[in-house]
This record gives structure tokens, sequence and C-alpha cells, in this order.
């Protein structure tokens, strides 16, 4: 995370017209929320909600003394933590962002995932660390693999071709609404992304930097969270084809 270029980007891009809310999802990222928070560029969200997912630190008191509004969900998984802030969403939210707490991201980097929602461009903007730079070591070979596949059976089935299943992307909540987001773990992210191409939704993706996280990997660190992870999102691939057929709805 780059501090002084994220002033830099932020002093040229901070109005958006947006109520943007910036949802973080978290399990003992004490460590990294600090860094993370104060790193948020100021003005560009009107709401900062982080999902604490059953911590076992000092998670939510670091996430309150940063500003944050705090929403607990002891039922882990990354989807459930999502779901749980989303319902904390107020009615005057347009746009909503989520990113990782682990500082693997940098928060000034979110105005390119907002620009092209702001001009009316796109509905859901992924921010692909495969067309960015991926800082050495941030991502495993094995997450690159699994992310290929991944994107090559969506493209297969589904005719697009996405880059990436990055977490750390934007979206207009009326989209969001529409997509009636369901899954509690590992296949929130390319849940979202398929339900995007199924309902016909402007999607994009815009290039963002990706540097090795603060603390230890819940997942790409573990070789059985990984395997777990991989299989949840391919098996959410094939149920969402059997739900709608592998068609595309038109907008």
């Amino acid at each position: 995370m780059q501090d002084g270029h994220s002033s830099m980007i932020l002093s040229a891009h901070s109005n958006l017209d947006l109520h943007a809310a910036l949802i973080i999802p978290a399990l003992n990222e004490a460590e990294s929320l600090p860094r993370l928070l104060r790193s948020l560029p100021p003005s560009l969200f009107r709401l900062i909600i982080v999902a604490d997912n059953g911590s076992t630190d000092d998670t939510r008191e670091v996430a309150r003394r940063g500003g944050a509004v705090v929403v607990s969900q002891r039922q882990r998984g990354y989807g459930n933590a999502c779901l749980a802030a989303i319902q904390a969403l107020p009615a005057e939210i347009d746009t909503v962002v989520f990113m990782q707490a682990d500082c693997s991201e940098d928060p000034a980097e979110a105005h390119q995932l907002l620009l092209p929602i702001a001009r009316n461009e796109a509905d859901l903007v992924i921010g692909s660390r495969i067309l960015g730079n991926a800082e050495k070591g941030a991502l495993e070979p094995h997450q690159i693999f699994g992310n290929r596949l991944a994107t090559g059976l969506i493209q297969r089935i589904w005719g697009h071709r996405y880059s990436d299943l990055g977490p750390f992307r934007a979206i207009r909540r009326t989209a969001l609404d529409r997509l009636e987001m369901r899954d509690r773990t590992y296949g929130w992210t390319v849940e979202m992304q398929v339900k995007a191409l199924q309902r016909g939704l402007r999607v994009a993706e815009v290039p963002v930097n990706y540097y090795r996280r603060i603390g230890s990997s819940k997942i790409s660190g573990n070789w059985y969270a990984s395997i777990r992870a991989g299989w949840k999102i391919i098996s959410t691939i094939f149920l969402l084809r059997l739900r709608d057929g592998g068609r595309r709805q038109r907008r």
C-alpha cells in the first residue's frame, strides 16, 4: 500500500457524486486494520463497516477506534460477514465497495473501481490483480492456477472472460440487490460475478496493485483451506450453471 501515491490519486478523484460505503470483512485482523483505516481516502466513503467474523483478538476495538461501524457475525464465512454488513447499510447508500482487511490492496485505488459506476458505464467493477501488478509472493501458485481455471470455466459457460476473481470490487446498490447473494463462505466472489452475467449487468475490470498481506492468511497459506476454497468456487460455478442452464439473461 503506497500512502503517498494514495494521497495523490485521491486529490484528483475524491468527488465522484456517489454515496458509497466500504465493507471490510475481518477475522483476527487487529494487526493490519489500524494501517488500513488510516490509509482510507477521506470523503470517498459515507460509511465504513468492518464485518467482524468472530475474531478472538482486538479487531472490533481497533475498528471502532479507527472510525468504522462494527457489525458482528460470529458464524464463520466470508459470505456470512458480507451479508451481515449489507443488512446494516442505510437506504441512502447507492454504491458498495468490498475490500480485504489485510492491507493487500491499496485503498486509494477504490476510486478506480468507483469511476465506471459514477460515469454510468458499469454496474459491477472488479479490481483485477492479474491486469495490475501483484507483489512477488502475494499470489501463491495454486491461487493463480485456481483463478485461471475458474475464469476459464465462466468464459466457456457464459461467454465472458474475467481475468480475476479478486475480492476488491465495487457494485451499484440496486445491482447488488438484484443479485440476491446467498453464498456464505468461499463462493461469494464467484457467485457475484456469475450472477452479474446471468442478470445482464454491465461488468468491467480495472487493474489494481496487490501486496503481501499483513499477518497470516486464512486460506492461501493453508493448503487444506485452499483446497476447500477451490472446491467451493468450482462447485458454485456448476451449481449456478444448473440453476439457469448457462443462459445469460438480457438486460
